[in-house]
């Protein structure tokens, strides 16, 4: 099978908006991971998916028919600060291709050299940190929440240094769209208004059609933007996940979870956990990423008030970053009702629901484990399992009795089959992550290949299993993720 990637909307924008170059090959290339569902997706055949061609195109080593590789230009701020020109440092997208059922998806390679964008950086990535996006791009699709999607992994023995010397590894990406916050920022920052017109009216036209019939576009697809954010990001925290790098320049214009690096699923529930080793200052933990993502918006709004309020006021773009106050709180309030079970909302879910989150943090409860147990005992009406995961019982006994009231006329059928919908069994958990690294640094990709399958179906226990399912070990506690990962 051919792959050509002949459709290249984003180029069209014009020069400004990216640099022309080829990708720097690697050598002896090899496979490491493929997902077959993102494949399929594709409309990929699994033959050429397998196949020479295959993997010396995904490894930036030759190019694909149609393709004209190209890196964009975008700007941000980095942990609240502004940092100026950044861009694709080590991504290089190859062009667009339609997928069997009409939808156009971006095809990017991150860590197939360097760019013009990669300031300090040699435009690689390492094995590890390819690994980790590689699996939990996928895992997060299969957990119904918003992402960038990886193809597949290529490695390669050549040497990449970081904080010790790895070897390199290129992630194949996918997107509808790779555009970020950071590509408004860019224009307007530097006063070149036509070209941030262009590329809002690109946006809007090809994901936000809806927008342009509104008395302000601008502004209705800022509102549109933060809607979509506020969804992604209630999904974040209701399954538990911290993205640890929440700059405004690894923030997805369509309400994608981008750029995975630094991210984590909650082992213990601890409200003000730091994924990131980074983070000094703890700006991105994760009970403060509802609000970094509102502060991430209003960077936005400021970036399009020269297309949203001409005279020079703010008063649109302020009321069009209103609905996240609103639609977030009611998305995470309607997710979490729907963990413990709740369909339908009543007076008195929200004290619930905040009295059970103050229990786990009092107790140290693992997050997951939590749920999930939640998810088994609701069907059998017995709590001992999830009794036991509390040091303060007395507690949980009262909580539970307001629970227990609460579901009294709930059908246990429908309930049960709510919170096994909502409930992962299984999430990437970092020590799972990186069991599969070591052993993939030996070439041995059949754990990773495991984890991925696993993750594919994460609500559904499986035989044999259980160990993916259970606490983390003690030495996970002592796993650091930087923004190097």
């Amino acid at each position: 099978m051919q792959f050509a990637t002949d459709s290249q909307s984003f180029a069209e924008l014009g020069d400004a908006f990216f640099t022309r170059l080829s990708t720097t090959p690697l050598p002896s290339p090899y496979w490491v991971g493929t997902s077959d569902a993102m494949a399929r997706t594709l409309g990929l055949s699994e033959p050429w998916m397998q196949s020479q061609e295959a993997l010396e195109a995904f490894t930036g080593n030759t190019v694909l028919p149609g393709s004209r590789p190209l890196a964009s230009v975008y700007s941000g701020h980095q942990f609240g600060q502004w940092a100026g020109q950044l861009g694709d440092g080590r991504a290089i997208l190859l062009g667009e291709m339609s997928a069997p059922d009409g939808q156009g998806w971006e095809i990017q390679l991150k860590g197939a050299g360097l760019t013009p964008y990669s300031r300090m950086g040699d435009g690689r990535a390492v094995l590890r940190s390819s690994i980790r996006e590689f699996l939990c791009s996928e895992a997060m699709h299969a957990l119904g929440i918003p992402t960038t999607r990886a193809l597949c992994l290529t490695g390669s023995d050549q040497s990449v240094r970081r904080e010790e010397v790895e070897t390199a590894a290129v992630v194949t990406r996918c997107a509808p769209s790779f555009i970020r916050f950071g590509h408004f920022e860019h224009f307007s920052y530097n006063g070149q208004h036509a070209e941030l017109k262009a590329l809002a009216d690109y946006v809007i036209a090809r994901y936000y059609p809806a927008c342009a019939d509104s008395a302000n576009p601008y502004a209705a697809l800022l509102e549109a933007v933060s809607e979509r954010t506020a969804i992604m990001v209630a999904q974040w925290q209701a399954v538990g996940f911290c993205h640890g790098v929440m700059n405004t320049d690894n923030m997805s214009i369509l309400g994608l979870t981008i750029d995975y690096g630094p991210f984590q699923f909650l082992d213990v529930f601890d409200p003000a956990h730091i994924c990131n080793h980074s983070d000094t200052q703890g700006r991105y933990s994760y009970n403060r990423q509802p609000n970094i993502a509102y502060w991430n918006l209003f960077c936005l709004g400021q970036a399009l008030l020269p297309l949203i309020n001409t005279d020079g006021g703010q008063d649109e773009a302020i009321a069009a970053l209103e609905p996240y106050k609103t639609l977030f709180p009611q998305q995470l309030e309607m997710r979490l009702r729907h963990k413990l079970g709740l369909a339908d909302s009543q007076d008195g879910d929200k004290a619930l629901i905040e009295g059970i989150l103050k229990l786990l943090a009092q107790n140290k409860v693992d997050y997951t484990i939590f749920w999930s147990r939640m998810s088994t005992s609701a069907a059998s009406n017995d709590w001992e399992s999830v009794r036991d995961l509390f040091l303060d019982r007395q507690s949980w006994d009262q909580w539970l009795a307001l629970y227990s009231e609460r579901i009294a006329p709930t059908d246990r059928v429908a309930m049960a089959a709510l919170m096994q919908k909502t409930n992962p069994v299984y999430v990437l958990r970092n020590h799972l992550g990186e069991a599969a690294i070591q052993q993939a640094k030996n070439k041995d990709f059949s754990e990773l290949e495991r984890l991925h399958k696993l993750l594919q179906t994460p609500f559904t226990a499986q035989a044999g299993m259980q160990a993916y399912a259970g606490f983390p070990p003690d030495w996970a506690s002592k796993i650091e993720i930087s923004c190097s990962s």
